[in-house]
């Protein structure tokens, strides 16, 4: 399968699971606030791994999430045109702690420059 292509699928995958969550009524996945940051999907369509945020318990989220799999892979056969609906993995997307944390570093760094230039001009 083309480069392209599993793009598009991996996109078109986690745009129908963000739409799909909003009509989820588990209280684990309501109370978190999931949300689908991205989607990976295996070259033969069996498997996607799917990467999600939340504001709230992760381990209750995932736990909510595993709850309701069944019907977020029926709307993805309904609304997604594959030969093989995926199973779905889903795994915490730690990538915005982690910029948070890059954010937190940089502000550190930029401060104590800013106290050398107010001490300088006095």
């Amino acid at each position: 399968m083309a480069k392209y292509r599993r793009g598009r699928i991996n996109d078109a995958v986690a745009q129908e699971l963000a739409i799909a969550l909003g009509e989820v009524r588990e209280p684990k996945v309501v109370d978190n606030f999931i949300s689908i940051t991205r989607a990976e999907v295996a070259p033969d369509l069996r498997y996607a791994t799917i990467y999600f945020s939340c504001i709230g318990d992760d381990k209750e989220a995932l736990i909510g999430l595993k709850k309701v799999t069944g019907m977020l892979r029926h709307h993805l056969a309904v609304s997604l045109n594959l030969r093989i609906t995926p199973d779905l993995l889903f795994k915490k997307d730690g990538s915005i702690e982690h910029g948070a944390h890059i954010a937190r570093l940089l502000e550190e760094v930029r401060a104590p420059k800013a106290e050398e230039t107010e001490e300088v001009d006095e």
